[in-house]
């Protein structure tokens, strides 16, 4: 029998999350571990108390909404994501994942049917990482990658600390790190990218993630006079900037397979003036490819270009590698539970990697795990525009609830 999901009560429950630190422009600012933030795990919170469903949480504020199955003494079948968001982000990323589990929970409720498993539905604290870097820290924490001690003291711009912030919310449990353990986990998404709209595709059944390093770069050279200082006697900061921004750009842009990928997402001059030399800037730097050999190679370059800036300009270059995500390959059952739900229901799809990280990355080094992506408009994320169609919203949930159900009833999932 085929259990059919509530696809018109998903579409209004994301658009009442949505109201939850809505922006001007039709998207979301929930930073975690805001008010806002805190108010939308408080609205799922109760909606889950609505059907029984009631909330653990951990020392780093992750949570974990249980539905018993007929065999409690087993390890759960988990889907989840991520509420908060980027500050100004859109509707549905990561909260898609969220609010399905929701939706397939009040379908099994409805329909007073219980899997052998018990379920998980979760919530992880900061993917984002906007607001305290780096990102998916949280998931990171639950799977041993961070230390709870090393998530709590990270601050956020304004010198306030993730534990912090976190006593603020109330939400910090008692629940211990690595807690509970899980038997699988799922994560529906949005691409977050135009290849599934591209192709005219319903689904993405994702078989891993990219690696990525993130990198703070600072860039010292001394100001001066904009009128009487020579260019060749000049120690300009941003145009050291500027030459690695193009370099390493060109590098980028000269791999054909179109797998190598650069972006610089911030860059701050210190005391800038219109007359003056700039001495000293800050930015960002993040490096990804789908293969770690290659996201090494690419590493080694960034280095080598910094070193040439050193020759070239003059400057002083300080790199701090804030972040190593390495290449993830997802399980093979949990890839094919997707796949056989997917086909099932006659759905257009395709095999992807994940261009993006996500909280899967690191539930995959504890569980067996694999996501779920569904087109998103002109493939926009991290952006006010940010848009997918409740159809596309329901058919991802109903793919989910399939595969989820599987893996809730079936006792051979391995790592």
């Amino acid at each position: 029998m085929q259990v059919s999901i509530d696809g018109q009560r998903l579409w209004s429950s994301l658009m009442a999350m949505a109201e939850i630190g809505a922006t001007t422009n039709g998207g979301s600012n929930r930073l975690a571990l805001t008010p806002e933030d805190t108010a939308g795990r408080q609205q799922l919170i109760e909606w889950c108390a609505d059907i029984g469903c009631h909330v653990r949480s951990d020392a780093v504020g992750n949570l974990f909404f249980r539905r018993p199955g007929t065999r409690d003494d087993l390890e759960p079948a988990a889907v989840g994501s991520h509420l908060d968001t980027q500050p100004k982000g859109g509707r549905f990323d990561g909260v898609l994942g969220v609010l399905a589990g929701l939706e397939v929970f009040r379908t099994l409720h409805d329909q007073q049917i219980v899997t052998e498993r018990p379920l998980e539905l979760i919530v992880w604290t900061n993917e984002e990482g906007s607001r305290f870097a780096p990102a998916m820290m949280a998931s990171g924490t639950y799977a041993g990658v961070f230390t709870v001690d090393e998530t709590l003291a990270r601050q956020d711009e304004k010198g306030i600390s993730f534990g912090q912030a976190l006593e603020e919310t109330g939400m910090k449990g008692s629940l211990p790190i690595g807690e509970p353990r899980l038997a699988s986990f799922l994560e529906l998404h949005i691409e977050q990218g135009p290849v599934l709209e591209e192709e005219g595709l319903d689904i993405g059944v994702v078989t891993g993630v990219q690696g990525m390093r993130w990198f703070d770069l600072t860039i010292e050279g001394s100001a001066a006079h904009a009128g009487t200082t020579p260019m060749a006697y000049r120690h300009d900061a941003l145009a050291a900037a500027a030459r690695l921004i193009d370099r390493l750009y060109a590098i980028a842009a000269t791999d054909t397979s179109g797998d190598s990928k650069v972006t610089f997402g911030c860059l701050e001059i210190d005391t800038p003036s219109r007359n003056v030399i700039p001495a000293r800037v800050t930015l960002t730097v993040d490096l990804r490819h789908v293969h770690d050999d290659q996201l090494d190679t690419l590493e080694a370059r960034f280095y080598s270009e910094l070193d040439a800036l050193v020759e070239t300009f003059g400057v002083v270059v300080t790199p701090q590698r804030l972040w190593n995500s390495p290449v993830v390959a997802f399980n093979d059952q949990c890839i094919a539970s997707i796949e056989q739900a997917t086909k099932a229901r006659g759905i257009a799809y395709r095999r992807m990697l994940s261009g993006a990280g996500h909280d899967a990355v690191y539930v995959a080094r504890e569980a067996p795990t694999a996501m779920i992506f569904i087109p998103c408009r002109d493939g926009i994320s991290h952006n006010e525009a940010e848009y997918a169609t409740p159809e596309q919203c329901a058919l991802g949930t109903q793919v989910l609830c399939d595969a989820l159900l599987h893996n809730a009833n079936d006792l051979e999932v391995t790592q």
